[in-house]
């Protein structure tokens, strides 16, 4: 007795061609061996899917870690001592391999939305394996080199989290078209119970994130305070050579209201700024004084390094890719600006009654000023003219004999400690980097008259979620850029919230629901119809009507006496003569 499958008549498809071409270079559609997706391949579909979601994790930390570019620059730095951009490379790479990622993605879920095989070819599946393989490689690069910044993720969440959900619930509720059309036309219990379970459990999920999810910016707008103020970190770095007298005025034109800088101390006991421990970075001293560039900056007297240019660097290396928008005035002076010192920084904020924090470097043991630094800062304070209620004293040492010598000074804290512990040491103000503390900490410091100030803080959305949290000032490398930030980027009442969160849900259960109905009425049809079953691909021979019955019983007849005598390869001659393309699912038997 001879069983074979029914036989199949087909139009061309261009776009079913390339998806499938594409995705697994088969161009031709009867390039099938059977119906299903071999288990190999359903594992390579896992990897795929598992590649994009941690593509998409990465990506997004990128995203947002483009508040610290300038400190992971400086990390890089320090490691291989020369300067240059390394999140170009990174996001090159990151962005390159999600766009290929996702669009295999895309057409992973064509395949299964049309009926097809999920045949990944195995060039993608090396490039499948190399963007995994270095994505894993760069998430344990940063873990270990820069672990501090993973904090940067549940601090974003909290100004995209809601915007972030309604798009995963929109995502999730686009995908219920597959998933109904695949439950539908499946004709296994377990497969469709399996696969409803899992895809209701995963909308449930997203039903109720909201309960989960946190922000300072969903509050009453009349509770919030006022805007924080702007400290100009290193003055403005981004327009102008960090740490010089042009650049503190740069950032007084952004309407700062005080200045952050970092200070070292020279072999004769002048206080003067500078971020590294060398001045290699930041000035020609490799040009002025070969072979000692890569020596501490502390070791070098003040008469040496008023010698030295502190500007010509950044018009060079242009670290923040903004040389090109200054003007011909403005680079002119930039080239001429040398190493400032924090008398000079203390007298310019004098005269504009700018605050001034400080972060003061003990110099080696072997320095003649290792033990009288304390003093020697102080004495340089006194001399600027400049009033004590404007400096921020920050160093810990010797506290108690600074507050008898200087007791007008602001005491400030770098290390994070408790409200009443700040009180009974003396201390006001509390300088951390952003997350040091969390909505609560920084409530409850401002609740205890405790000012506190965060650094760095480049971007306006992590701005508007400090400033939600009632944070009282912020130290920043970029106030030209929140200069322009004079109301939180977004601020919802909770009620609006709620409203917003439960009309999502809403609205989505219900475009679910009628997917569903709708796909398994459009199943159904077609069974009835006399379709055994619904692929969009083929169509059963006995669907065919545009062939006359007499032809097909001529061609059926052909088939079993073909098979009897020269096998399957000569009934597949018959059918091509007779203006057929065909093919079977699993050969014809007997």
């Amino acid at each position: 007795m001879v069983k074979h499958q029914p036989l199949q008549v087909y139009e061309r498809q261009l776009c079913l061609s390339c998806i499938t071409g594409i995705y697994g270079c088969r161009w031709k559609r009867y390039q099938r061996s059977h119906d299903d997706t071999t288990k190999w391949e359903l594992l390579w579909s896992l990897i795929l899917l598992f590649t994009f979601c941690l593509l998409l994790v990465w990506f997004y930390f990128w995203w947002e870690a483009h508040n610290d570019y300038n400190e992971f620059n400086w990390f890089l730095y320090n490691r291989s001592r020369e300067w240059s951009d390394g999140t170009v490379p990174i996001l090159a790479t990151t962005a390159a391999g999600f766009t290929y990622i996702a669009f295999l993605m895309v057409l992973a879920l064509c395949h299964i939305a049309l009926g097809q095989q999920l045949n990944l070819h195995w060039l993608h599946k090396i490039g499948v394996t190399a963007a995994l393989l270095t994505t894993i490689v760069g998430v344990i690069s940063v873990n270990q080199t820069w672990g501090q910044e993973w904090d940067v993720v549940p601090i974003s969440l909290q100004a995209t989290g809601p915007f972030l959900h309604i798009g995963a619930l929109a995502a999730i509720t686009a995908l219920s078209w597959i998933v109904a059309g695949q439950v539908a036309r499946s004709e296994k219990t377990m497969f469709q119970v399996v696969v409803v379970l899992l895809y209701i459990s995963v909308l449930l999920g997203l039903y109720v994130v909201p309960l989960y999810i946190t922000s300072p910016c969903i509050m009453d707008p009349t509770t919030l305070k006022q805007r924080p103020d702007v400290i100009g970190h290193q003055g403005a770095p981004m327009l102008a050579p960090e740490n010089t007298l042009w650049s503190f005025q740069r950032a007084l034109q952004m309407n700062v209201t005080g200045f952050e800088a970092d200070v070292a101390i020279s072999v004769d006991g002048v206080p003067f700024l500078m971020h590294d421990h060398t001045l290699e970075r930041t000035t020609n001293a490799e040009k002025v004084f070969p072979g000692r560039q890569t020596d501490d900056a502390s070791h070098f007297n003040w008469t040496d390094l008023q010698q030295l240019n502190a500007g010509q660097w950044f018009l060079k290396d242009d670290p923040f890719w903004t040389v090109h928008s200054l003007s011909p005035h403005e680079k002119d002076l930039i080239a001429n600006q040398s190493v400032c010192s924090l008398e000079q920084l203390l007298k310019l904020a004098s005269y504009h009654n700018s605050t001034v924090v400080f972060r003061l470097r003990r110099p080696p043991p072997e320095h003649p000023c290792y033990d009288s630094w304390i003093n020697d800062t102080l004495q340089a304070v006194q001399q600027s003219g400049v009033p004590q209620s404007l400096v921020m004293w920050t160093p810990g040492e010797h506290r108690a004999q600074v507050r008898q010598l200087a007791p007008g000074l602001i005491q400030t804290s770098v290390d994070k400690l408790t409200p009443e512990t700040l009180h009974q040491s003396g201390i006001s103000r509390l300088l951390l980097r952003y997350n040091q503390a969390s909505t609560q900490e920084i409530r409850n410091f401002s609740e205890s008259n405790i000012n506190l100030t965060l650094y760095t803080i480049n971007e306006p959305w992590l701005y508007s979620v400090l400033w939600c949290s009632g944070v009282s000032a912020v130290s920043s490398e970029a106030p030209h850029i929140l200069n322009k930030v004079p109301y939180p980027i977004w601020l919802m009442r909770p009620d609006e919230y709620c409203l917003m969160w439960v009309s999502a849900d809403l609205i989505s259960f219900a475009v679910v629901i009628g997917i569903f109905i709708f796909q398994n009425y459009h199943v159904i049809r077609y069974r009835t119809s006399g379709m055994r079953s619904y692929n969009p691909e083929q169509i059963m021979l006995s669907a065919a009507v545009r062939r006359s019955s007499r032809d097909l019983n001529v061609m059926k007849e052909k088939l079993i006496f073909s098979e009897v005598g020269n096998g399957v390869g000569s009934a597949e001659e018959l059918y091509v003569d007779n203006g057929y393309d065909y093919y079977t699912n699993r050969g014809i038997s007997q």
